[in-house]
Formats: C-alpha cells, structure tokens, sequence
C-alpha cells in the first residue's frame, strides 16, 4: 500500500517483455485511511477512497507514459487490480471487493481499462484468488524442473509448476508474509517496512508465541484456499499476544511475525509440493533479506532466488501480471485455473471500461 505499482508491457506473439516499470507513492494519509477501512467504516468513506485512488491510478498511468515516452494512443488497454478492501470467500455469500474507480482511469487516460477480475472467479464457485498463477504457469512454466512462484506481498501465495505438463498447476494464499510485520512497524516505529528485515532480525522470538501463531485454524486448510487482512490483521495478533499472556518487546514480535511468515511458507511447500527443484520469489518481500535466508534455511535443496534471473523484476511481477489479464479479457481468453481457486468452470476475468 506504501506505492503504485506501474508496468508497460508488450505482449505480442506469444512474447513478454517488460518495457519500463516504476513506483509511484501513495500519501501517508491515504495509505491510514485504507489501512483503517473495517466493517464499521462508513458507505460514504469507502466511495471517496474508490474516487481518489481512480484517480491516483490514472496519474501513475499518466506518468509512466511520460517517462517511458509513448503516446496514450500507442496503449491498447490499462489491466488495473484494484486496491482490495474485502476478500471473504467462504462467507456464505462469498464476495471481494476492489477500490480504484476503473472509469474515472479510463475516462481520465483515455485508455480503454480492464478491472474487477476476481469476482466472475468467485461467482462461479471459486475463492478469487490467487489470479496471478494463469501468468506465472504461462511465463515461468519448465519442462525440466518443478518450480514454485512464491508472491510475498501482504499475504503470501505459492505457484506450483509442475515439469511434467500432465499435471496440473495448482497454488493457494499460504497466510502472512508483508502485512502483519508492516503494521506492527507502522504502529511501533512509523516507519513504512521493515527495510531488510533488520529490525525483526534485532529482536528473539519467543517460541511460545509463534506457536500461537501457527496454532490458527487457516493453516491447516486443505487448498483451495485464500486470505486476506480480513483475518491477519492487528486485531487478530493483538488477540494472540493477549491470551499467550505474555509480555515481549516490540522486536520480539516483529522476530516472531517473521517466523510465522517463513514457518507458514515453509511448511505449505513441504507439504504440497516436496519434489520442487527451484522457488522463484517476487513481490515487496524479497527485498526482506532477513525473511530470505530464513526461507533458504528452512527450505534445503530448493534453489531460491528472485524472478529477476529469468527477466521480470520481483517488484514488477504482480503489476506485469494484470497487464497479461487485461489481454486475456481483451482477447476473450479464460484465465482462471480452477484447480488452484476451487471454481466449477474456467471463466474469462475481468469488466471493460472503454476509453
């Protein structure tokens, strides 16, 4: 939430390339008003933040364009994912919700734009998420070694690409990974990240309360399944730290969110995919040296390293994601992978906004 992720992508006969990507920041005020949203915040509230971050988006646009050089006119369509807010899949009107008013982009770049794409997912059975693994099998995918794409966003999701093209791709939302250690920085320190993971790394973590941790029910989930901070928020550890009855430093913490995150990760690729050969990570956190070697760690025999190696820059992966969705809707392509959301049908992802 700190920036906008901005990409401009080529796509053209079957090829990929990534033509200029940038970060473009988010005011520290809009960034509490999002984070604050809850079940409590008000209609009126939440449609402001849809109006602003609309146009937020389209500026990023704007200026992404500007600097890379190219005319509006040389853009076939904006894939824009939208800032979520609520992800409740299992509710029993199962729904998310996505900010960042796809018109007021279109009408404002004059960009024809795609948004909205998880909720034909969701509507025909399936949890919405992760969308980003239709990408990563179709760019990543090798026919000698199992992969996994490991996202570390606020949540963390797994890829698994299996060599063998008779197998099916599958992935899940593993729990944590950004989210919880950026809010407890955000609330201790006023500070946007944890840089490095150096301030996790100062702490200890305490045992007792990572296993309290890992102790939540989400984790022993059979996928398919997804997550969001509808239910890894600061209320939830809050409630942890409470009943362990314990009273620890706010390094420790920190220390022991990063070990939730790696110890959740960890195990989920144990458990489902034990013959992986190599984890490709991207997102904010592999940045997270501290978060890293601890995967690597607890990962042996895996080759981990970035998405960089093989072309995308692991800041970029998830805006270059959407950018290929945006495509598949254009061209009409399904792109959702039932096996890895649980839907009853593949389904074309995505509402058009015409510019």
């Amino acid at each position: 939430m700190d920036a906008i992720d901005a990409a401009l992508v080529d796509i053209n006969n079957n090829q990929l390339s990534v033509i200029h990507y940038h970060q473009f920041p988010i005011s520290r005020e809009i960034q509490q008003r999002i984070r604050s949203i809850n079940a409590e915040t008000r209609l009126v509230d939440i449609s402001e933040l849809d109006a602003i971050l609309g146009e937020l988006f389209a500026e990023a646009v704007i200026s992404l364009l500007e600097q890379s050089g190219q005319p509006a006119s040389a853009i076939t369509a904006i894939g824009s994912h939208g800032q979520t807010v609520l992800h409740l899949p299992e509710a029993p009107h199962a729904r998310t919700v996505q900010i960042g008013d796809p018109s007021r982009i279109a009408v404002r770049t004059g960009i024809t734009t795609v948004a909205d794409f998880r909720r034909n997912d969701i509507a025909a059975g399936g949890q919405g998420a992760p969308l980003a693994c239709g990408f990563h099998a179709w760019r990543f995918r090798h026919p000698r070694q199992n992969r996994i794409i490991l996202n570390l966003g606020g949540i963390a999701n797994i890829t698994r690409l299996p060599a063998d093209p008779s197998q099916a791709v599958t992935g899940f939302d593993t729990g944590p990974a950004n989210g919880l250690m950026d809010s407890w920085i955000q609330l201790h320190l006023q500070q946007e990240y944890d840089q490095d993971g150096l301030w996790a790394a100062s702490g200890h973590c305490n045992e007792q309360l990572l296993m309290r941790l890992l102790d939540e029910p989400y984790f022993n989930l059979a996928p398919p399944k997804s997550t969001g901070k509808d239910l890894f928020n600061l209320h939830w550890l809050n409630q942890q730290i409470s009943s362990s009855g314990l009273q620890l430093a706010a390094a420790d913490i920190q220390a022991c969110l990063l070990e939730l995150a790696a110890h959740s990760i960890s195990a989920a690729i144990t458990r489902y995919a034990t013959d992986t050969d190599e984890v490709l990570i991207c997102g904010g956190g592999a940045h997270n040296q501290s978060l890293v070697q601890r995967l690597i760690e607890l990962l042996p025999g895996m080759k981990i390293q970035k998405t960089d190696v093989y072309g995308i820059k692991a800041d970029a992966v998830e805006a270059v994601t959407f950018a290929w969705l945006a495509k598949c809707r254009l061209d009409n392509i399904t792109a959702n992978i039932p096996t890895v959301t649980g839907a009853r049908r593949s389904v074309v992802l995505g509402a058009i906004y015409p510019g």
